[in-house]
């Protein structure tokens, strides 16, 4: 892309940066604060470009919904029924700019019709309670191939289903009918003629051809004899869903980790060449159809890695950050 590409990290405890010449330079974010808040401690967890308009990206922080339109620099706190939880994930609608889903720790999905001036909570009833505390919905996608039905994922409570734009809910599959590990991290659709639901999970990537109802599990090598192969993020790209890329580490956070990257719609995986050694499990991607050759990863620990030619190679930027837990990209 002759002008280049603006890239937005989200950090825990730092905000959002950004850089407008494709990760070259980067610079801190204005965020507008509530006045509970400390400056420079603000957390965010998902970053989402809105389809209708490269300009606005929505951000998903402790203390509420964020809106940026012009790519990142400056963001605007909206009123939401969020303020006090976590947002983890965040979805425009593909055909509507003013519907808006956000998902959130402890587990409630809540949509705005009107831009943000009014919002509902749905009726997701996901589990209160996991090992790990209070369960996040850790995504929320609109189905490529029918808007009106939209997927979500929960760590800890596996997948939900509506087929109505969120006003009911199923988990798919019904609970106890399935192996699948109900710890979902990353969730992605590959659209026809390769439909496939697929998720990752502490242990592997997840997928399914009948809608959810059965699952089959691919497990990517040990990073060592008593170690996992955990796998975070799960993205494919833009113009091509056979190109999957996984976000892979020996734990969480770890202390090293990997890109797994198919070319072959997940029949075979190899450990893409990175520059520079992941520091922590890599954890997220950002892709955009404006340029689908251009994807950006990065580690739980900050390192962030482009790549120009749908992942076949990769650089590494020399700006690191502390924890990374969102990241995406708009065209300039």
């Amino acid at each position: 892309m002759e002008n280049g590409h603006t890239i937005c990290v989200g950090t825990v405890g730092a905000g959002v940066w950004y850089s407008s010449d494709s990760g070259a330079r980067w610079r801190r974010s204005r965020m507008k604060l509530p006045f509970h808040a400390e400056p420079g401690e603000i957390q965010i967890r998902s970053l989402v470009v809105s389809p209708h308009d490269p300009n606005v990206i929505y951000a998903g922080s402790e203390v509420g919904l964020y809106r940026s339109e012009d790519k990142g620099a400056v963001w605007d706190l909206l009123e939401s029924p969020a303020d006090g939880k976590q947002i983890w994930s965040i979805a425009v609608h593909p055909d509507d700019p003013n519907v808006v889903l956000i998902g959130t720790k402890p587990p409630c999905v809540f949509r705005t019709r009107d831009g943000g001036q009014n919002w509902e909570e749905l009726p997701i009833n996901a589990a209160e309670r996991c090992l790990a505390g209070a369960p996040k919905v850790t995504n929320l996608l609109f189905d490529p191939r029918d808007s009106g039905t939209v997927w979500a994922s929960v760590e800890i409570d596996g997948i939900y289903r509506s087929v109505d734009g969120g006003d009911t809910w199923e988990h798919r599959p019904a609970l106890g009918k399935s192996e699948l590990n109900q710890d979902i991290h990353g969730l992605t659709i590959s659209p026809d003629p390769h439909r496939k639901i697929i998720a990752t999970t502490p242990d592997g990537i997840w997928t399914s051809a009948d809608e959810g109802q059965s699952w089959t599990l691919h497990e990517f090598p040990r990073f060592s004899k008593r170690g996992i192969s955990y796998c975070r993020g799960v993205a494919l790209k833009a113009d091509d869903p056979n190109v999957m890329f996984v976000g892979n580490g020996d734990f969480i956070p770890g202390k090293v980790g990997a890109i797994q990257r198919s070319t072959d719609g997940g029949q075979t995986w190899q450990a893409a060449p990175l520059p520079v050694v992941p520091n922590s499990t890599m954890y997220w991607f950002a892709t955009h159809p404006a340029d689908p050759d251009f994807i950006v990863a990065n580690s739980l620990h900050g390192y962030v890695y482009t790549s120009q030619d749908g992942g076949a190679s990769w650089t590494k930027s020399e700006r690191e950050f502390g924890e990374v837990r969102a990241l995406a990209w708009a065209p300039n």
